[in-house]
Formats: structure tokens, C-alpha cells, sequence
């Protein structure tokens, strides 16, 4: 017997391999009958805190990026056959906002993440992500590899 999923929580910085997590994503969303397709984009807001030149319009701006990318990956989804699909965009960690506040709040029973994101210092001097997500989540997490990256 296979496990079927409802909500499915797929985090997107942008970068390749949480392309390849959406992906996947859909095509289990598909397999579960068209169970619902969360994709969250979560803005560091720490981040911005440490930048000295910080002001309202970077946060507009950076949100507005989000924005945009998040339409294309919804259209993305619609476009593949999914009905059930929506967006967001929250402020925090992504850490524990990917790990538990948004499975959570949406009440999420599968995690899809790609194995790295972005940003490789924040990586080597915190953690990854993806690493945090799959020890402290409470629900399945899916962690997907870029095809080209995991040949390498």
C-alpha cells in the first residue's frame, strides 16, 4: 500500500533543485488524485535586517520577486493538470517556518524541498535548510536531488 498525500508543502528559493522538488511535486499532486500544491516562498527577513542600507522599499521590492516567481510555478502547476494549487509568501526563518510553522498552519502531510538552495554560505555557516526540515519536521519530507547535480 502506498501513501497518499492531501497538501503537499513544496519551499522555493529560486535555484535548480527546488525546481526539480516542484517537479516532483506535481507529479505526485497528480498521483494522489490532485491533492492540494502549497508553494511558499519564504524571505529571510534576518537577512535584510543585516544589510546597513536597509529600507521598506527593498522588502517591497524582494516581495514583488516573489511574487512573480511564485505566479510562473503556480501557472507551471495549472498548466501540468493540477487544480488545487496556491502560494504564499511569509517572513521569518525559513528554517523553522519550512520545518513547522507552515505544515502546521496549513495542516501539511508532505514536505518536498529541494537537497540545497541557493545560498552555499549561509549553508556552511548555519546549516542547510533542507537538513534542519528533515530532523525537526513532524510530517514526511521528500528531499529531491537536481538530476545533473547527482551524476556529478
Amino acid at each position: 500500500m502506498t501513501q497518499s498525500y492531501q497538501k503537499i508543502l513544496v519551499p522555493m528559493d529560486g535555484s535548480k533543485e527546488a525546481e526539480a522538488a516542484l517537479k516532483r511535486a506535481i507529479a505526485l499532486a497528480k498521483e494522489d488524485g490532485d491533492a492540494e500544491l502549497v508553494i511558499a516562498n519564504i524571505i529571510d527577513t534576518r537577512a535584510i535586517q543585516n544589510i546597513t542600507s536597509f529600507d521598506n522599499t527593498m522588502v517591497d521590492t524582494i516581495t514583488e520577486d516573489a511574487r512573480q516567481s511564485l505566479e510562473a510555478y503556480k501557472k507551471q502547476a495549472t498548466e501540468a493538470g493540477l487544480s488545487n494549487v496556491s502560494y504564499r509568501i511569509d517572513y521569518g526563518s525559513p528554517k523553522t517556518m519550512i520545518a513547522t510553522d507552515i505544515p502546521k498552519e496549513i495542516k501539511a502531510d508532505l514536505i518536498v524541498i529541494g537537497a540545497t538552495g541557493l545560498n552555499t554560505v549561509e549553508r556552511l555557516v548555519v546549516g542547510s535548510v533542507t537538513a534542519f526540515v528533515t530532523r525537526i519536521a513532524t510530517i514526511d519530507v521528500l528531499v529531491v536531488r537536481c538530476a545533473k547535480l547527482a551524476q556529478k
